[in-house]
């Protein structure tokens, strides 16, 4: 049973008449009818009643008449489907993120691709830390990642945003008071941050940040989120670094500071496989690029 097959016979039940049919179908009453008797061999029955003034549906043809309509219509969505697929309109992508990295750009970048994109699936798996999700986009189990950079060789990255380091502060700390905290003033202060071999880029930035000023790091406990860390940092346990999306955070007891100076910058990209031959994952970079420009002084500094 082929398609045309169907097409020819729909066309003739609508019609009822052969040769309106076939100028419908933009070709000769002969070709038609033979289609039709071809349909009638395969399926083994007689479809029209063919009078010498009128053509009728036998009642085996009029109950084959809508699935023949439903036949034709699933064929033509799986048709689109495909074309969809081709030109990256339709497909799943799926996207890893974790805190600071995707706090601010991964709502901005959802929204406008299930907006431009509706038949792209976005798989949003949330990290523990960024480090887990460049080396998921490595290995293949993500197709997109937030990250922050520097990122290993072997993936393609566009910074989105520039995050700025602060210093977290008890609220009853000497420096609270302060606009601005100098890296320096924190030399000898118990440091929480994030656990060590987590991937974590806010801690590998901070420790960077303070021995960048010349401070050896004390750290006197570690906490698995930002959440967390702000809350030992309230309760008078050490002093923190954090990035500008902590501000997202609600904090009683902890303020968080601007560092003097030229603040120490977290990169946070973008980051893909450049032999990726996803159609869909290149039109959700193609929106990206759009709604998450890279910033003017993306430069690492």
């Amino acid at each position: 049973m082929e398609l045309r097959h169907l097409a020819a016979f729909v066309a003739v039940a609508e019609e009822l008449h052969f040769g309106r049919a076939a100028v419908r179908l933009h070709m000769a009453q002969s070709p038609l009818s033979r289609q039709i008797r071809l349909l009638e061999r395969d399926l083994g029955v007689e479809l029209f009643d063919r009078g010498t003034r009128a053509v009728a549906l036998t009642p085996e043809g009029a109950a084959f008449l809508e699935p023949a309509r439903h036949a034709l219509t699933a064929a033509d969505r799986a048709r689109h489907a495909a074309a969809a697929a081709r030109s990256g309109h339709l497909g799943r992508v799926s996207v890893g993120f974790a805190g600071a990295t995707g706090n601010a750009s991964l709502p901005v970048l959802t929204r406008a691709v299930r907006s431009a994109l509706p038949g792209v699936d976005l798989d949003l798996r949330g990290q523990t830390y960024s480090g887990r999700a460049l080396d998921e986009v490595v290995d293949g189990t993500l197709d997109l990642g937030f990250i922050a950079l520097p990122a290993q060789q072997g993936v393609a990255t566009r910074v989105v945003r520039r995050e700025r380091l602060l210093v977290a502060l008890p609220d009853t700390h000497p420096l609270a008071g302060r606009d601005e905290v100098a890296l320096a003033d924190l030399a000898g202060e118990p440091l929480v941050t994030f656990p060590d071999g987590t991937g974590s880029a806010v801690r590998e930035a901070g420790l960077r940040a303070c021995r960048d000023a010349g401070i050896a790091p004390r750290i006197v406990q570690e906490a698995p989120d930002a959440y967390t860390v702000l809350t030992l940092v309230g309760a008078e346990v050490g002093v923190a670094i954090m990035v500008d999306s902590s501000r997202r955070i609600r904090t009683d007891h902890a303020v968080l500071r601007p560092i003097s100076g030229p603040a120490p910058v977290l990169p946070i990209a973008l980051a893909w496989r450049p032999d990726d031959p996803s159609p869909a994952l290149r039109e959700v970079l193609r929106v990206a690029e759009e709604v998450l420009p890279t910033p003017i002084d993306a430069d690492p500094v």
